[in-house]
């Protein structure tokens, strides 16, 4: 019996474990030689029809996803790759 309860115990206590281990990898980031986001922003701004920037996130495939917004309201979302500064 005491051996059931000591798997039973080591089973509980590795799976309590597994989300620790999966939340310890490193981050997606921009790369060293990577354009600077205010490079990427600055072009987007150069845009035909552009208004604002609505957010800035950084996804985990390693891009930058842009949402920004034109004079005529519509709603654009890009994918920019950080290394060449241009769109995916």
């Amino acid at each position: 019996m005491s051996r059931k309860l000591f798997l039973a115990a080591l089973l509980a206590g590795g799976l309590m474990s597994a989300p620790v281990l999966a939340q310890t990898a490193a981050p997606a980031t921009p790369p060293d030689n990577g354009k600077k986001l205010s490079e990427i922003i600055a072009k987007i701004e150069q845009r035909d029809q552009f208004r604002y920037v609505g957010e800035i996130d950084w996804d985990e495939e390693g891009y930058y996803e842009i949402t920004y917004y034109t004079t005529d309201k519509a709603k654009v979302e890009i994918k920019i790759d950080p290394a060449t500064g241009e769109p995916k």
